[in-house]
């Protein structure tokens, strides 16, 4: 499958740069899977979509503040750290930039008013292209003051309130980007869809920045996709594999919480049939599901997604579970009825 399928071109001028306000007014496009329809909706009329006994499963992630600046030992030479995955409390993988920052370069990184300084040293390259970093002692309690909130590349402008960049829901810090299909919603509206009967669990997947970078390889076959730490809990397993036997829907809130619920399902038989549904089970750990057209969806009935960027996994993503054609088809008419695009964009539906 070539990487160029999933190549869009984009006006600049889409690409939200600040969160609407309140968060449940973004506009909402309605994917229909079985008939092919497109709704042009608002955020907040979810709740027409929706039905008593639906479980939405939500990632309670928060975003760090994993950018650190500091400098390199002796020369002084400028450095900036993005903080991606943990490896212990004083190892961690990190993008770096600046000059010759080579494995042995001491780094001295402080808080913006020069009262507190941590020392770290760069031990080793990554495959990727980043480094591993090891601090002089445990960074995460520290990231409040030296750190601040990373935004995407594309967003230009800067965010007035950090909150902005988290879910309502968010309790569980790691994260180094948001789980932006949940940035739209309310706590009234979360409040409503309960009154409605709506269930609601809860998962962490821990995000990070490979998520949102365009595939390079020619072929998709080819990629190496990312791998992510996510937890899912017995209680919510029992949860989904209820409401699975119920006949009732299972609907992801972002692609990372698709990513988690099919990380856990059990393997499709080897024949290549359609799977059934297949039962979920507790985890705590990581995964490198790399899910594009082709893939059997197991446990996902429906989803809310964002636009997502060319060539992405999460396209892809999008694309195995409503079809390429009808992914590009709304795509097509997100661009020309004006849609807000990626992060602080608007939202689907996909039904």
């Amino acid at each position: 499958m070539e990487t160029s399928q999933f190549d869009y071109d984009l006006p600049e001028e889409l690409i939200a740069q600040t969160p609407v306000e309140p968060r449940d007014a973004s506009r909402l496009m309605v994917v229909h899977r079985d008939d092919e329809r497109i709704e042009h909706r608002t955020f907040r009329h979810i709740t027409e979509y929706l039905e008593a006994g639906d479980l939405l499963i939500l990632n309670q992630t928060r975003v760090i503040p994993a950018r650190i600046f500091g400098r390199k030992a002796g020369t002084g030479g400028k450095v900036e750290l993005l903080l991606l995955q943990r490896q212990d409390d004083q190892l961690w993988e990190a993008l770096v930039r600046g000059k010759r920052l080579r494995p042995g370069t001491s780094i001295e990184l402080g808080t913006p008013d020069g009262t507190d300084t941590l020392a770290a040293e760069i031990v080793a390259e990554t495959e990727s292209g980043g480094r591993l970093v090891r601090f002089r002692q445990p960074v995460g309690p520290l990231l409040d003051e030296l750190g601040t909130i990373p935004l995407p590349p594309y967003i230009h402008q800067p965010l007035a309130d950090p909150e902005r960049y988290q879910t309502v829901y968010g309790r569980v810090e790691g994260s180094v980007a948001a789980s932006t299909a949940g940035l739209h919603f309310t706590p009234e509206l979360l409040l409503d869809l309960r009154r409605m009967g709506v269930e609601m669990a809860f998962i962490t997947l821990q995000i990070g920045l490979d998520t949102f970078r365009p595939v390079k390889e020619r072929l998709v076959e080819d990629h190496k996709i990312h791998t992510e730490w996510y937890e899912l809990a017995a209680s919510v397993a029992e949860q989904i594999n209820r409401a699975k036997l119920e006949g009732r829907r299972v609907i992801a809130i972002g692609t990372t919480a698709v990513r988690a619920l099919e990380s856990a399902a059990g393997d499709c038989a080897p024949d290549g049939k359609a799977c059934a549904w297949q039962s979920v089970s507790a985890y705590s750990g990581a995964t490198d599901l790399f899910i594009y057209p082709g893939y059997r969806f197991r446990v996902v009935d429906a989803m809310v997604t964002n636009f997502h960027l060319p060539r992405s996994t999460l396209l892809m993503l999008v694309s195995a579970f409503s079809g390429r054609a009808l992914i590009f088809q709304a795509y097509e008419q997100a661009i020309k009825q004006r849609y807000r695009f990626f992060s602080f964009g608007d939202a689907m539906l996909l039904l």
